[in-house]
């Protein structure tokens, strides 16, 4: 509509207001930065009934604002709307280029847009100014709020009927709302309104600085969209050169400006988001490693959709809302397919500054279209001239290039060596590089914590002069470099002296930090051609991560000046020494593109090597099981890791490189193809040697040099007919990380030989090598119970057959079985529908048979937190095959297309206190703030644009999944709380004081000092009694002393039933000391004379569906069935003759209750039975023995 708010022109809006608004206005005021002096400002008048007699007088003040104006499509701007129940534009920030225009007109969400005018992505400030006469009746708290966000200055004036609450909520800030007594008045708020937009160009507008150089720059994000289809393969190294180079120029590491590189074809794939990265090295190393993506036809228009839809999003690190400029360079080699007009605008209307790169073959017109302007279209021959146009990738302050004096305000810290060519052939020109050396010196900030210097001299052989550790001061480094003499010396061997100072000053011992990932600088300043080799050495300081850059004479040899340095970039040249200072510029640039660089690889690289030889023929099809169970766990499809296969008997042979395959998908689909090799004898140390110079190579794939960790996993099957102990040394040296997996065949002290330390030698039997998986790489075992709740709803039509895929792709990885991973599907619109149950299928191909065939249930409105409860009722239960009070974990994995039409909080929370981990992942539709409410936390709410999109999000439920298995996993008790029921009915009152005993025994044994374990106390017989709370004592004196004192309670009937109900309701709740919210154990011990008067059933369910591990004890007048009812199990319901026999049941409860939690019920279930069974039978022989395990 005109706006120039991203040009950080001025926006401004005057409200024109006659009475208070009858919605709400309230919102979070957000301060935009702008920059310019020219302004767009819209009016927006009250043309309600309340205003009609002050209207003329509204038109009146409008004229006189505009009359000050200097109006022009490059000044400032106008456009007028007017509004009552609905809104109208009069004319547009682009409709009028003249005053008089407007004045004209004036006598007789659309305006704050590009096509409206605005100038908003330009940077020009916009304004509203609001003239209102009345309360709104509608709420003006979200809009007012959006305005605010976009950057917007709002200027209110109201009249006496206006709402002055309303008005400031909606002004920029309160003392940007003005009154009148009414709208003749208007010409009084004429100087106010001056006043304050005067106000809001001061704050747009930058103070000049005094040097561009300090300028700083405010921060943005850039997404790089790269064309990876087939026709780019050859250009693609020059695409990731060209964004390199860009990045290079950033302010990534003081989280100034972000960076997103997506890669499409026919489709995009996010290769990083603007949140993933926070440093520049990171950022860099990922780049380096981005494979060329391939395919055909060439989509940039859903490529731009995806950006808009995914990427230019909050959830994926864009700060757009925060008013942070958004930036789109597009790299593109080709004509698109589809339409690129729609997604184009669309991100145009987000503010998204696009910039378009094509080569030749590129449809230049198209790439005007993308643009944000014309001018923003660039063309490069072929893509390795696009360094061509990085300096007009950089107009204004949307690209800022840092330069060095800029980089040291960030904190980046060096370890900087120079070394000197002290040969005879430089002795005129020595006294200029020592002056060099010093200006150098002179810009860094020395200090033990800060960048460290040290100087080397060298000729025939190379003297340091002092190390990195020697001085801290910049002064003492000053003084001692004005003191060097030079060394004089023939030949010059410039190799040697590289070699010399990577042993002696790139050493900890000598002061560098490399290890803890400072960059290291090497800055050689060389006058003539080396007399020895400087390959080796030189290859040898890349290795190590020395950056070197090479500053040379015109007697230097240029090509082995490129071969030191770092990249042929970094090989300076000057005429003769006396010019060095003309290269000081041109070794700042070098020196700015050398910032940390990720001391910690992305991923590995693993090879697995097979023993194909004859006697492993029937176990093979186990081996090539366990190698897909630990490929499953890698992230290959982004890049990180890399896997090769070898399989070996008499010889050794390559199923396939590290660079072989690129996807998941494409190893697993091999290594399930893998024929058996056979043959004999078993040569295993060939084997090795073969990997050492065929397979751990940068040619077959291996990243060994830029510092991925190297891994190799070894499946013997008998003792190696050759020697392995040099070959298996070789790999050690090169420093690949060995595991040896060996069966009974297999030689172990040869195992132990070959692997990286004797404990990585690992044996197993039979076919159970699938087991060793969980100890190299963390594969899951831990089985689980999983239920899927899937959004049914109208609107979730069409996506809902790649929700039923999703579910099947999650599925293929479980061990489904009845002792291992179970599956329940429900489905919900208006109501739930289970479709089965936890305990319906017990295999994989059962359930994914199952779910092929399910239909879409349709239905509205959408009624999240009803299907929540349903759940939480229905398929979460014992009788639904739920074994959540064996320990097992319950995971709920919810797929939603849209916002829920009743309330998710209670039944959520209801969930996440029974234990259940819930899952949600929702489409665009869907309501953010709802899913992370939902979810176990707001980390485990993933988000797709649609449903198809599912398959981007398994990588994330993975790991999700696996977090919450982690957070599962079983750990030794340290606390619980404890809740004992006593029977005080009047049938109880002879054995009531053995009850108390029996209580203080167990309470003698808990550690309830150190605030580990909680006791509570409740009586009952007709009505329950608390004697006391789980948080009413601290201390065990003060419990026993309580309990000692206990008197009987007395009455009847016995009502058990509600005892129990009680316990749910009043005791096992936080306001009670409960901690079962934090995930401490709840148990309950009831202490019962006789049967119940009224119903259990119901309240015993309860305590168990909250968790609760009850253990009930009765007498010989007590109904054994019941016991067992109310027990977590019946095997924990105990029977005593009489209440004195009770003592011999304490040393069990305490054995008992030292294990009762809920991650080790599974093994009390398992073993406890037993010796409760044989402590009933110890109680039925006249209580006289108690068995213990």
């Amino acid at each position: 509509s005109g706006s120039r708010r991203l040009q950080g022109v001025p926006q401004m809006l005057i409200l024109l207001n006659g009475g208070r608004s009858f919605d709400n206005v309230d919102t979070q005021p957000l301060l935009s930065n702008i920059d310019t002096a020219k302004k767009d400002i819209v009016f927006l008048l009250d043309g309600s009934d309340g205003t009609r007699n002050g209207f003329p007088a509204m038109l009146d003040f409008v004229k006189r604002v505009v009359e000050k104006l200097n109006v022009g499509p490059n000044n400032d701007r106008v456009s007028v709307v007017q509004y009552s129940r609905d809104a109208e534009i009069h004319f547009y920030l682009n409709t009028y280029t003249t005053r008089q225009d407007i004045l004209d007109t004036v006598r007789g969400d659309n305006a704050f847009t590009n096509s409206s005018g605005s100038r908003r992505l330009q940077g020009v400030p916009q304004m509203l100014i609001l003239l209102n006469g009345g309360r709104s009746f509608d709420n003006v708290d979200t809009p007012a709020s959006a305005l605010k966000q976009q950057g917007v200055y709002v200027i209110g004036i109201g009249t006496r009927n206006s709402d002055t609450r309303e008005l400031q909520k909606i002004s920029y800030d309160p003392s940007s709302a003005l009154s009148v007594s009414d709208f003749t008045d208007l010409p009084s708020a004429q100087e106010q309104l001056s006043s304050v937009m005067n106000t809001v160009l001061t704050r747009a507008t930058p103070i000049t600085p005094t040097k561009a150089v300090e300028r700083q720059p405010a921060g943005k994000d850039i997404v790089f969209l790269l064309d990876g289809s087939d026709g780019t393969r050859t250009g693609f190294p020059a695409v990731k050169d060209f964004v390199q180079r860009v990045v290079e120029t950033l302010s990534v590491d003081d989280n100034k400006d972000r960076v997103s590189v997506v890669q499409y074809s026919k489709e995009p794939a996010a290769q990083f988001y603007l949140n993933t990265y926070t440093t520049k090295g990171d950022i860099l190393d990922t780049v380096r490693g981005l494979r060329h993506k391939g395919g055909r036809p060439l989509n940039t228009g859903a490529a731009l959709q995806y950006l808009r839809d995914n990427v230019f999003t909050a959830s994926a690190g864009s700060r757009l809302q925060e008013g942070v400029p958004q930036v789109l360079v597009l790299i593109s080699g080709g004509r698109s397919f589809d339409s690129v007009d729609a997604p184009a605008s669309a991100l145009k209307e987000l503010g998204v500054l696009t910039f378009a790169i094509g080569t030749r073959s590129a449809d230049s017109k198209e790439l005007q279209k993308i643009s944000h302007d014309p001018s923003y279209a660039l063309t490069v021959s072929e893509f390795t001239d696009l360094p061509n146009v990085q300096q007009q990738l950089q107009p204004d302050r949307y690209m800022i290039c840092l330069t060095y004096t800029e980089a040291r305000k960030i904190s980046v810290k060096f370890d900087i060596v120079f070394l000197l060519d002290g040969s005879d052939g430089t002795r005129n020109g020595f006294p200029a590089m020592l002056d060099f050396v010093k200006r150098v010196v002179e810009k860094l900030n020395v200090g033990p914590n800060n960048d460290r210097v040290s100087v080397v001299q060298y000729s025939r052989d190379a003297e340091i002069h002092f190390y990195l550790n020697t001085y801290t001061t910049r002064q003492d480094i000053l003084d001692t470099v004005r003191g060097l003499r030079h060394r004089g010396g023939r030949p010059l061997n410039t190799g040697a002296a590289l070699q010399y100072v990577r042993d002696n000053a790139f050493t900890n011992s000598s002061g560098s930090r490399r290890l803890q990932g400072v960059p290291q600088m090497l800055i050689l300043l060389n006058g003539g051609r080396s007399f020895d080799n400087v390959d080796t050495p030189a290859s040898a300081l890349k290795q190590q991560g020395v950056y070197v850059i090479g500053i040379g004479t015109r007697n230097s040899d240029t090509r082995e000046l490129q071969k030191i340095s770092y990249d042929p970039s970094s090989a300076l040249s000057v005429s003769d020494f006396t010019d060095l200072p003309s290269a000081q510029e041109q070794l700042s640039s070098v020196m700015n593109t050398v910032l940390t660089r990720a001391t910690q690889p992305a991923g590995k690289d693993i090879v697995f090597l097979l023993d194909g030889s004859d006697g492993t023929r029937t176990g093979f099809p186990a081996v090539k099981d366990f190698v897909q169970r630990v490929v499953e766990t890698l992230s290959v499809d982004d890049n990180k890791d890399r896997v090769s296969v070898v399989q070996y008997s008499k010889e050794p042979a390559a199923q396939f490189y590290l660079n072989t395959y690129t996807t998941k998908g494409d190893i697993l689909d091999t290594v399930r193809g893998l024929r058996h090799k056979g043959g004999r004898p078993l040569n295993t140390g060939a084997a090795l040697q073969y990997l050492r110079d065929n397979v751990f190579t940068a040619s077959a794939g291996s990243r060994l040099q830029e510092g991925v960790p190297q891994v190799l996993v070894l499946i013997s099957g008998g003792r190696s007919f050759d020697s392995v102990d040099a070959p298996a040394s070789a790999l050690k040296e090169l420093g690949v990380l060995t595991f040896a997996i060996g069966t009974r065949s297999a030689d172990s002290k040869e195992l132990q030989k070959i692997s990286h330390d004797p404990s990585y030698a690992l044996t197993v039997f039979g076919k159970k090598i699938h087991l060793m998986s969980s100890c190299l790489f963390s594969v899951d075992t831990a089985k689980k119970d999983i239920v899927f709740l899937l959004d049914g709803s109208d609107g979730t039509r069409n996506g809902f057959p790649a929700m039923l895929d999703f579910v099947k792709r999650v599925v293929e990885k479980l061990n489904v079985g009845p002792n291992n991973d179970r599956v329940s599907v429900v489905q919900y619109s208006r109501d739930a529908e289970i479709h089965f149950y936890l305990n319906t299928y017990t295999t994989r191909q059962d359930i994914l048979d199952t779910v092929r065939g399910l239909r879409h249930r349709g239905g509205r409105p959408l009624n999240t937190g009803a299907a929540l409860q349903y759940v939480r009722d229905n398929a979460f239960t014992n009788s639904s095959g739920s074994r959540r009070l064996q320990g097992v974990p319950q995971m709920l994995i919810l797929l939603n297309g849209g916002r829920s039409f009743d309330n998710v909080d209670t039944p959520a929370s209801a969930l996440k206190q029974q234990g259940v981990y819930v899952i949600g992942i929702g489409t665009r539709n869907s309501d953010t703030r709802e899913l992370q409410k939902i979810s176990y936390d707001p980390s485990s709410a993933l988000s797709v644009s649609d449903f198809t999109d599912l398959p981007s999000a398994q990588e994330q439920l993975s790991s999700v999944m696996n977090t919450v298995l982690t957070r599962a996993t079983p750990i030794t008790p340290t606390k619980a709380d404890i809740v004992f029921l006593l029977d005080g009915s009047d049938g109880t009152r002879t054995g009531f004081p053995a009850v108390k005993d029996f209580v203080q025994r167990v309470v003698e044994t808990l550690s309830v000092d150190d605030n580990k374990d909680r006791v509570s106390v409740v009586q009952y017989s007709k009505e329950p009694a608390a004697q006391f709370y789980l948080n009413t004592y601290t201390t065990k004196g003060d419990i026993l002393d309580t309990v000692r004192g206990l008197r009987h309670k007395g009455g009847r009937p016995l009502n058990t039933g509600a005892a129990l109900q009680y316990l749910r309701d009043n005791v096992f709740t936080a306001s009670a000391g409960s901690r079962l919210q934090e995930g401490v154990p709840q148990v309950l011990v009831l202490i019962s004379g006789g049967r119940s008067f009224d119903s259990v059933d119901a309240p015993a369910s309860a305590l168990k569906e909250l968790g609760v591990l009850t253990f009930a004890i009765g007498t010989r007048s007590a109904d054994s069935k019941e016991l067992q009812k109310i027990s977590h199990d019946p095997s924990y319901a105990l029977t005593v003759s009489e209440f004195t026999d009770l003592p011999n049941l304490s040393s069990v409860m305490n054995t008992v209750l030292t294990r009762a939690t809920p991650s080790h019920q599974q093994k009390l279930v398992r073993n406890d039975r037993f010796l409760f069974s044989k402590v009933m039978v110890g109680c039925k022989l006249n209580s006289m023995t108690v068995y213990l395990l």
